[in-house]
């Protein structure tokens, strides 16, 4: 299985002004750090949370056809699934329609749900789906806690961007970043 972000967020969930006004910072000549600064916490809460907080697309890549005809799109929240295209043996590509497979976007992770098994697949990466994952196209259509944990994130960061040792550490995450993002990671069983 390989994820792939196809299409990149428009903005971030936290814009320069939010950011400064959090920090305190009135001047223009380190936008340019705290710019980087969100993009690398936006990230880093995407990563942390198996989330996609903007609009943006993945393509899910599988060698194998998924155990009961059930694949599982692995970012959340999935707003809708763009294509399926099945790679056959030969390597000749086609498009599988909507009315062969069903979209569970309520369960976390999305589901996707084939009718049938195809006669075969190329042996690497023999299926890929591409879909929308994100709260939406702006800012405020992120939540609070995310957007929160973002800026102290940001914060945090900004404070201690010098160089630290070993026994200095862990400096990388302030206290609370993980508590705003609890409620947010995906549970295992």
């Amino acid at each position: 299985m390989t994820l792939i972000r196809t299409g990149a967020p428009s903005v971030e969930p936290v814009t320069l002004a939010e950011a400064k006004a959090h920090l305190r910072v009135t001047n223009l000549s380190e936008d340019a750090l705290i710019g980087g600064l969100i993009s690398a916490a936006r990230e880093d809460v995407e990563r942390t949370t198996g989330m996609a907080l903007i609009d943006q697309t993945w393509r899910l890549v599988l060698d194998h056809w998924p155990q009961g005809n059930m694949a599982a799109l692995v970012r959340h929240p999935v707003k809708q699934v763009l294509s399926v295209t099945m790679f056959g043996s030969e390597g000749e590509a086609s498009i599988v329609g909507p009315s062969d497979y069903q979209v569970d976007t309520l369960s976390r992770p999305a589901r996707l749900h084939f009718e049938r098994e195809p006669d075969r697949l190329r042996v690497m990466n023999g299926l890929e789906i591409d879909f929308l994952a994100g709260f939406g196209e702006a800012g405020t259509d992120v939540p609070d806690l995310i957007k929160r944990a973002i800026l102290v994130l940001v914060a945090h960061w900004y404070e201690f961007r010098a160089g630290f040792g070993p026994e200095d550490q862990p400096v990388s995450y302030p206290p609370g970043y993980e508590r705003l993002l609890a409620g947010y990671r995906a549970r295992r069983l």
